[in-house]
């Protein structure tokens, strides 16, 4: 079976805690936006076998572990056991969603094999979030209000817009980033409460809620660059993504998201034009 399964971007990221088992609570607005990886699983006898497809310009400063280490790996596994099945499968993820980008590449991955592995089995998936925070995310897509350590999901009515998503060579670990968090001084808070308000009553005025808080803490000269970029060129609001370290910017059309495109190109970011999409998986 073969499945396209999309990044996300986080229209509004918010941390409100921290909890007695050292996670943070956070308070997010997430969509899923038209960039994907592609996972085939192919069910075998027995062992779990993951192979890579990377792009030369992503590994280059994103190695991407295709072992046991990857959370593919471990989503299968986690399946297989949940599940008391003795059998095994091979993994290929063709990677189109940049790591270390605040995209949920890891996780948008994890949860396509296990959406791939109940259908082709007919057993359910038990406790996604145990593989991570994002991954119960990606088992509904869309846009939803997120809360918890990530775990808690309120569809709400669907974002549309048009986006470009920029990155540099710089990332950023999600432990990294939530260590920084806890040092920032006077943080001002995204209006989570109020995106999600104007998602459903007024959508055209969204974007002025977009908001990170972990933009404070990770100060990346090349987020900067990328949103000074996006702003000179029209984007309605640009904003990083998640942990860190890609930008997204917000456009009015796709006209205009393409003569931004052009123009961080030629800045050597790398770029991609994409649109909000009501699902994670595209079976192929």
């Amino acid at each position: 079976m073969r499945v396209k399964t999309s990044a996300k971007i986080n229209l509004a990221l918010d941390v409100t805690g921290r909890l007695e088992n050292g996670y943070h609570s956070i308070e997010s607005v997430f969509q899923t936006v038209s960039i994907y990886d592609e996972i085939t699983v192919e069910l075998t006898e027995s062992d779990i076998v993951v192979s890579c497809e990377v792009p030369e310009h992503f590994a280059q400063s994103d190695p991407i572990p295709c072992d046991e280490r990857n959370i593919a790996y471990k989503s299968a596994r986690k399946f297989f056991d949940d599940n008391n099945l003795d059998i095994g499968c091979r993994i290929h993820i063709k990677k189109g969603i940049p790591s270390q980008a605040g995209m949920g590449g890891g996780s948008s991955d994890a949860a396509a094999v296990l959406y791939c592995l109940s259908k082709m089995t007919g057993k359910e998936i038990i406790s996604p979030e145990k593989l991570g925070a994002d991954v119960p995310f990606f088992l509904t897509g869309g846009t939803a209000y997120v809360s918890g350590i990530g775990e808690k999901i309120t569809p709400i009515s669907d974002y549309s817009g048009y986006f470009v998503v920029a990155k540099g060579k710089e990332g950023v670990s999600t432990a990294e980033a939530y260590r920084k968090i806890d040092s920032v001084v006077n943080p001002v808070h995204p209006q989570v409460n109020k995106l999600v308000d104007a998602i459903e009553n007024y959508p055209a005025n969204a974007y002025k809620y977009f908001g990170n808080l972990f933009e404070d803490a990770i100060q990346l000269d090349e987020v900067n660059t990328i949103k000074s970029i996006m702003l000179e060129n029209n984007a309605l609001s640009a904003v990083m993504t998640g942990s860190g370290s890609a930008v997204f910017g917000l456009f009015s059309n796709y006209y205009m998201a393409e003569i931004c495109s052009n123009q961080l190109l030629h800045s050597r970011f790398y770029v991609e034009i994409c649109q909000s999409v009501n699902k994670s998986f595209i079976e192929t």
